[in-house]
This record gives structure tokens, sequence and C-alpha cells, in this order.
């Protein structure tokens, strides 16, 4: 089991590395090759009101005009040990880890990621709870009663929950709970969970439905083919024979074998909703790391922009570490392979 582990860490670090240097080279060297001066990359760091002259200096100072393997260094070494930003005006230190610096708002990326997290975080954490509970939990009861009422039901709505996009359900839901029914607040509002935690749910629990609809109807058909299928293995109808307890055949054989494919998609989900989810933050307003990359985008920030591109990679490979240690939980076979 200590060497599985060491291993994945190994792998998971190594993948770090390859993942930086891809991001790198999509904002610095496939411009490049597709034609871009250093001063059109500086262009991306002032925004689009910078005259030609400021656009240069900016290319000079942040060496742009350096080969590129020396920048890639600078940018490691940044995101490493910290760095420092000369704005013309004043030097600016950047601490590690440094995403970079933003001449437009002349702020470093890193604390301004780092204020959104919480929002990004608390949207992500509660919908996976309540779309995995909902999701694994109908699923399971369509497997049980298959050709039911209940099951034909379950899986109807599962599929308009697949088929209807987010931004739609987001503001149909805006439309009928916040603006007609006055039931829920409609967005642009986040209160910390340590200054009060019933706000702080009730501001987030229709972004919370909007999202969980639209993964719990993934889980729930997937663990519903899942379940379906492991009913009829060998090993099931042996254990009935035996005289296992119906429950017990079902939590312990047929609902574990299931279990390793929703590992597998909750983890990449999560991860890649902790690394913001653009669509639901937009729709509500919510000021998380998905709506930071939006506003970045519409502005032509590039270093909030590659600062988000960076947290988002980073959550996705620590959610496929955690999912990988947690297949040796589930499945005690995979700490052999």
């Amino acid at each position: 089991m200590v060497t599985y582990v060491i291993r994945r860490l190994v792998a998971a670090v190594f993948l770090l590395v390859v993942i930086s240097m891809i991001t790198f080279a999509i904002f610095f060297l496939v411009p490049r090759l597709a034609g871009a001066s250093p001063d059109t990359l500086a262009s991306r760091y002032v925004g689009r009101a910078a005259g030609q002259e400021q656009i240069h200096t900016t290319a000079v100072r942040l060496g742009l005009t350096d080969p590129l393997y020396v920048q890639y260094g600078r940018f490691v070494k940044g995101v490493v040990a910290g760095t420092t930003y000369d704005t013309g005006v004043t030097v600016v230190k950047c601490a590690a880890p440094c995403l970079g610096y933003s001449f437009i708002t002349q702020n470093p990326v890193t604390p301004e990621v780092l204020d959104r997290l919480p929002v990004t975080m608390s949207l992500a954490v509660g919908a996976a709870v309540i779309w995995l509970v909902t999701g694994v939990g109908t699923g399971v009861l369509s497997a049980l009663r298959k050709g039911s009422v209940f099951d034909r039901a379950a899986m109807s709505v599962a599929l308009a929950g697949v088929s209807l996009p987010i931004f739609f359900t987001g503001l149909l839901s805006l439309s009928v709970f916040s603006y007609a029914l006055h039931l829920f607040p409609a967005g642009g509002t986040f209160v910390p969970i340590q200054d009060n935690p019933a706000q702080w749910a009730y501001h987030l629990v229709l972004p919370w439905v909007t999202l969980a609809f639209l993964y719990s109807a993934t889980y729930a058909r997937l663990t519903r083919a899942g379940m379906l299928e492991t009913l009829g293995e060998d090993y099931v109808r042996t254990a009935r024979a035996k005289g296992l307890p119906e429950r017990t055949v079902i939590v312990k054989h047929v609902l574990r074998s299931t279990m390793t494919p929703i590992v597998t998609i909750f983890g990449l989900d999560l991860g890649l909703l902790l690394g913001g989810a653009i669509l639901t933050e937009s729709a509500f307003s919510l000021p998380g790391i998905g709506k930071y990359a939006v506003d970045a985008i519409e502005a032509n920030d590039l270093p909030k922009i590659l600062g988000v591109t960076l947290v988002a990679a980073i959550f996705i490979i620590v959610a496929n570490l955690v999912v990988d240690l947690v297949y040796a939980v589930v499945d005690p076979r995979v700490r052999l392979s």
C-alpha cells in the first residue's frame, strides 16, 4: 500500500510539471508559432486601452523578448519561489506561489484567486453532496425497481437534467424562485460560512440545486446501469443462494462494485468545479474563480487567465490523486496493479 501511494505521489508531481509546460506553451509558445510578437503578448498584460509605447515597455520589463526557455524558467521560479515585477513606477514583490501580476488591476493574481476560492469551494462541495446523494440513491432505487413507474419517471427526469444546459436551468430557477416567488435571493451575494452559516446556505441553495440537477442526472443513469449489470453477476447469485440478507447483498457486493466508475467521475467533476464553475457562477453572479476567469477574458488580462488555468489544473491533478487512493480502498486489487 505504501509503495502504491508513493508511486501515485511521484506521478502527480511529474504530471504537475508536464501541465506547467503545456500551460506555458499554450500561452507563450503557440502564439509565437502563429506569428505573435513580444509586443502582442505584452498587450494581453496591460489591456486593450494601452498605447504602443507602453506595450513595448511592458514586453521588455517582463522579459518577453528573451528566449522561451528563459521565460519558462522565470515562470517556474515565480510559482515556486516568488518573483518581482517592475511596473514602471515601483517594483512589486509577488510572494510564492506567484501566479502572476495583473498590470490592469495592479494586484498579484494569487491573493485575488484565494479571495474567490471560498465561493467556488462552497458552491462545488455543497452541490457535490446533493448530486452524490440524490444521484446515487435514485440510481439504486431505479435499478432495484426496474420497469416500475418510479424507474421510468426518474430516468425521464434524469434525461431532462442531462439535456438542459446549466445557463438555462439557472436563469429559469432565478425567474421562478427569486423574481416570481421571492423564496431565494437573486444571486450576486456570498456570505462566508464563518460569519453566518444559515445565511451562507440560504444564498447558495438555488445555485446548489441548479448545479446538482445537472450532475445528479448523470450519476443516476450511471449508477442504474452499473447496478443492473452487477446484479446479473455470478457472485451476486451465489451470495443470495448462501442466504445473505438482501441489504447485505446490495450494499456490500453490488453497490461496492458499482462505486468504481462513480468514484472516477466524481473526483474529476469535483476537481473541474473547484477550478471554476464558470456557467453557474456567471448565471448567479457569484464572485468565484469561474466569474473571475470570465472577467479576465473580457478585460484581456492574461496573467489572471494563466493563473486560473494553473489553479484548475492543480485541482484536477489532486482530484485524480485522491481518486487513485480511494480506488485502493474500494477495490483492494488496485494495490497490486
